[in-house]
């Protein structure tokens, strides 16, 4: 748990630096910054962030942390979001940690949205330490003309894949997703 306290606090730094350039600004450019340092646990800390801004009001930033103890275990995450000139926007985030036993877990999310519409999405991963393996994604997703498609995948070791899908029309109305 004290990784998880660290890669969380590294990462809470590293998005509430992601978080000064999207305001609007004068000048274009980009700036790169990160570092590598042994940490008390055993292990490596690590952590990057990148931001830009175009010269017509795009702007770009993302940012990584990993740290590990030196027994096997370790944990990343990353983030990131965007700004268009002509104002759509998104962001992604991820997680992921790794156990000494084999285990591994994942959890990712992004959205974006414009004039051309949205979409949403989140999923996970997980391999316990015997081999057995499930995850999961969620979405939904709408155009500029209202119709949206909102579906769930599934997977574990033992039952394979399932998946199901709805699409509806602005009305609400069930159409076919095509």
């Amino acid at each position: 748990m004290k990784m998880t306290i660290r890669t969380r606090s590294m990462t809470g730094l590293l998005l509430a630096g992601l978080t000064l350039t999207l305001a609007s600004a004068e000048a274009a450019g980009r700036l790169r910054a990160g570092g590598v340092h042994a940490n008390p646990d055993g292990g490596v800390s690590a952590g990057m962030v990148a931001v830009g801004r175009g010269p017509n009001g795009g702007a770009y930033q993302r940012g990584r942390a990993l740290t590990t103890d030196g027994q096997g275990n370790a944990q990343a995450a990353s983030g990131g979001r965007f700004r268009t000139a002509s104002g759509a926007t998104g962001w992604r985030k991820s997680d992921t940690q790794r156990s000494a036993d084999g285990s591994v877990s994942h959890e990712g999310a992004f959205a974006t949205s414009g004039a051309k519409g949205n979409v949403q999405s989140s999923g996970n991963y997980n391999k316990a330490a015997d081999g057995t393996v499930s995850g999961s994604r969620n979405t939904t997703a709408t155009g500029a003309n209202g119709n949206s498609y909102t579906g769930s995948t599934q997977y574990d070791s033992a039952n394979g894949v399932t998946h199901t899908g709805t699409c509806t029309d602005a009305a609400g109305n069930v159409i076919s997703c095509r």
